[in-house]
């Protein structure tokens, strides 16, 4: 798969729902109301995951419509040792990350610290410059909607990732490779996914607190919301601290899976370095909708969506600033976002009547077939 495809592969497929799903496995940790009858759909629709070459381990963590919560594993958590999956994993969440920085960036918007419909050269003066694009006439709110037009820097890590696996990366590295491209169109007329929005929006962060971004989530999402096993890696720490699986590189379903677990994570920086447990992140996510993170000025504009035809497989997709809207098979709908990265994809929303679930699987997906796949865990979760 291409990498063009790839940016918009962490979304579109998780738009695309319906239901797959064996045995349920309870973290040694969890709490008594933890130990609930476990839902058998959910459990067969990981087995089917797990079964075949595409994804070697896979691990979920959903709360039902009764309010209890429970994880799941299937596969392993080592293909060298047969090990399963520990039942308090760790994963990277790659474009996770951008809800996060969203939510900063709307704090100092409550704060009247960032103004979301002033251009980025307020805070980012002369810095965004190129073939159509300009800084002057694209707006913080285009960054985080993806509506700016600025091009992807994907394309720079080519169609093989493994020699770029620990190579470091500064953000100016990032926007310097997307700037050499040309606009995909004018500020605002249109919707395309583009990580080098939320690098940008990394850069006004930085230079609006005077401190690193990754500083700020932790101290404004990260604390505040509670979550004990999600962070923002250290420069330079290509581990994944505490509990976690291997996760696998491949190009196809079947092809040779390399270890890279262990790889640089400063390739998504603001829009996707962090990592965390399932359960985490399906907390992060309850809190900002249920207004525990921003002010309800700023949630609401957050929770505005705009036509994102691109990130749906039937082209009705909505976004908003950092959030997608997720229609669900069984009526209504959640808040989602999902993040790829090499080694590890995750697919997870909630609903606004409490249900929750996240879903991640050791592998990216190879094609669209797995890639919808993953969604339909994601639905079955939330649905059954």
């Amino acid at each position: 798969m291409s990498s063009s495809s790839r940016r918009r592969f962490g979304l579109l497929a998780a738009v695309a729902v319906a239901a797959l799903v064996g045995t349920a496995a309870i973290s040694s940790a969890a709490p008594a109301a933890e130990l609930t009858r476990p839902n058998n759909a959910v459990q067969r629709s990981l087995d089917a995951l797990a079964q075949g070459p595409a994804f070697p381990g896979v691990i979920a963590t959903v709360r039902d419509r009764q309010g209890k919560t429970r994880i799941y594993t299937a596969g392993v958590g080592d293909l060298a040792t047969g090990a399963p999956i520990p039942r308090a994993s760790r994963v990277r969440i790659g474009s996770n990350t951008k809800t996060f920085t969203s939510v900063v960036v709307l704090q100092l918007v409550g704060e009247g610290k960032i103004g979301l419909d002033q251009p980025v050269d307020t805070y980012l003066p002369g810095l965004v410059r190129g073939d159509g694009i300009d800084g002057r006439k694209i707006t913080v709110r285009q960054l985080l909607q993806h509506t700016s037009g600025i091009p992807d820097y994907d394309e720079i890590f080519g169609t093989d990732y493994l020699p770029l696996q620990h190579t470091y990366w500064e953000p100016r590295q990032m926007l310097d490779e997307a700037l050499r491209k040309k606009a995909l169109f004018a500020p605002g007329t249109n919707w395309e996914y583009s990580n080098t929005n939320y690098i940008l929006a990394g850069l006004i962060i930085q230079k609006v607190t005077g401190r690193p971004v990754g500083e700020e989530i932790t101290r404004r999402v990260i604390e505040r919301a509670g979550l004990r096993d999600t962070y923002w890696p250290a420069l330079g720490d290509q581990r994944i601290l505490g509990p976690h699986p291997k996760g696998y590189y491949k190009t196809t379903p079947d092809g040779k899976a390399t270890d890279v677990t262990e790889s640089e994570p400063s390739m998504g920086w603001a829009a996707g370095q962090m990592i965390a447990t399932p359960g985490d992140l399906n907390k992060f996510f309850s809190a900002l909708i249920n207004g525990k993170l921003l002010k309800p000025a700023q949630l609401q504009e957050m929770l505005h969506t705009v036509h994102a035809p691109d990130l749906d497989v039937n082209g009705d997709g909505e976004y908003g600033l950092g959030i997608a809207k997720l229609a669900l098979s069984c009526g209504g709908f959640a808040w989602t976002h999902g993040g790829d990265i090499p080694g590890f994809e995750t697919r997870n929303a909630v609903t606004p009547d409490g249900r929750e679930a996240a879903v991640a699987v050791t592998a990216l997906p190879t094609t669209m077939e797995d890639a919808k796949r993953v969604a339909k865990t994601l639905d079955t979760a939330l649905c059954s």
